[in-house]
């Protein structure tokens, strides 16, 4: 449990513990006297203080670096306590490179703040190359929309998914209702969308719809009118059929996703996909015969995976030469069946993968380019992207460092809207899909208020 007499810091102070995964007793207390930030701890009953000069003016900047002096402090006692260290440092927040670009956009270099804050001269190294791999789309027509299209279907429910997506075998009675939807939510974003860069349609599975209502969502798209990179999720390869990809090709799509996770067919019956790595290779041949950028997903510390497993899994996805592989770490949120189930990799393991990946990725001609972070994490260590030369996905970079407006439509969609001074205001749309097809004239309402409002 953690108590500070500053209650807006309490959440974040939480976040350090987190790291650590014990159940710790910590008292907080925070002063700002003379340009200089005091803060006080008692951990376990043990105290100690920390001071740390810093001039701020306005209730942002304020904020912004009590919540920074306080979580350093913290992480130092913590890391001392338990006698180790994370590889981000005292670094929670899920995207370490939006703090980067904030020291460069100071004319400062992001590397003295990073090693402050205790992270890995790796993770600093990995940063510099993010930052690198977003030149020509960071700082390249910022502003802007870009349009993310949410269909919540699947399947089946993977066993360590925590998102709102339901087995379409039980949700089938509400699709043409949830499609309806979504073309009024488009057609009615046709009146603030403004220079959109690109358009992601995600899931769930996007192409676990049948082709007839698969048509439906593109054509509410199509209406839009928009140009640039489009996106869709296309998911598990145990869906695709050359009708859908023929479909796709027709309305404009530009890349596609091809989500493997693993090539190993004993964990994919493990974790609940009713697919084999078969099925991922028949997947990528399919789709040969298109015009798309391809993106494949792994998922690093799968529950009973070896790091050879792992290996094998790298070896397979850089055979099949996708445009795009993104590394996920496993994350297990509440919600998902294998949390209370299943125990983590041991942070050595996950380690081991994340350096492997890395290592045969960059071997192989790829280089990273989006980065974020989640609570939760095995290991406590990050997603990375990696693509090849010229082939970076916009909507990820886009959305990972929050240079554009999100217009997101579908039920359990997050709406952004930047405001100018970093401030971002969201508007998020109801989790499931009953409440979300009953609610809808409310969100139209709400979404034009957000988005309209001067």
């Amino acid at each position: 449990m953690v108590r500070s007499n500053q209650t807006f810091l309490e959440n974040e102070l939480s976040d350090v513990v987190r790291l650590f995964g014990s159940d710790v007793d910590v008292t907080h207390e925070m002063t700002y006297e003379d340009g200089i930030f005091y803060n006080a701890f008692e951990i376990d009953g043990e105290g100690a203080s920390f001071e740390d000069a810093c001039a701020c003016e306005g209730e942002l900047a304020f904020k912004r670096y009590a919540k920074r002096y306080a979580k350093l402090a913290l992480y130092r006692l913590l890391a001392q306590k338990f006698g180790k260290t994370m590889p981000w440092g005292a670094l929670t927040g899920i995207r370490p490179t939006k703090l980067a670009y904030a020291e460069l956009a100071e004319g400062r270099r992001f590397e003295p703040l990073f090693e402050k804050m205790g992270v890995t001269e790796d993770n600093i190294a990995l940063t510099a190359a993010v930052i690198e791999g977003q030149k020509g789309i960071y700082g390249v027509n910022n502003g802007g929309s870009d349009l993310f299209v949410g269909i919540p279907f699947c399947p089946t429910k993977c066993e360590y998914c925590s998102f709102i997506t339901a087995d379409i075998h039980y949700t089938e009675k509400y699709l043409d209702d949830y499609i309806d939807a979504l073309a009024r939510e488009a057609e009615d974003a046709s009146a603030y969308l403004r220079d959109v860069k690109s358009v992601y349609v995600g899931g769930g599975t996007p192409l676990v719809l049948e082709p007839k209502r698969l048509e439906r969502v593109l054509r509410a798209i199509d209406a839009l009118h928009l140009s640039g990179e489009y996106t869709v999720e296309a998911g598990r390869p145990d869906v695709f059929t050359r009708e859908k990809l023929d479909l796709l090709r027709d309305h404009g799509v530009t890349r596609i996703c091809i989500n493997s996770q693993t090539f190993s067919d004993e964990t994919l019956r493990r974790i609940g996909r009713r697919h084999t790595a078969q099925d991922v290779y028949r997947a990528f041949e399919m789709a040969a015969n298109y015009d798309f950028s391809v993106n494949l997903d792994l998922i690093a510390g799968l529950t009973g995976e070896t790091v050879s497993d792992f290996a094998s899994s790298v070896r397979q996805a850089i055979a099949c030469a996708p445009d795009n592989v993104t590394v996920h770490t496993l994350c297990l949120k509440k919600g998902a069946k294998l949390k209370e189930e299943t125990s983590f990799l041991s942070g050595e393991q996950v380690a081991e993968m994340v350096a492997l990946s890395k290592r045969m990725l960059t071997e192989a001609g790829y280089s990273p380019y989006y980065l974020y972070r989640q609570k939760y994490m095995a290991g406590n260590f990050e997603n990375v992207g990696w693509t090849k030369p010229g082939k970076a996905c916009v909507y990820n970079v886009d959305v990972m460092e929050e240079i554009t407006d999100n217009v997101a439509i579908g039920a359990n969609a997050i709406s952004k809207k930047l405001c100018g001074g970093g401030r971002i205001e969201r508007y998020a749309s109801p989790k499931d899909i009953p409440t979300y097809l009953h609610k809808i004239e409310e969100i139209l309402a709400k979404k034009r208020q957000l988005f309209c409002k001067n």
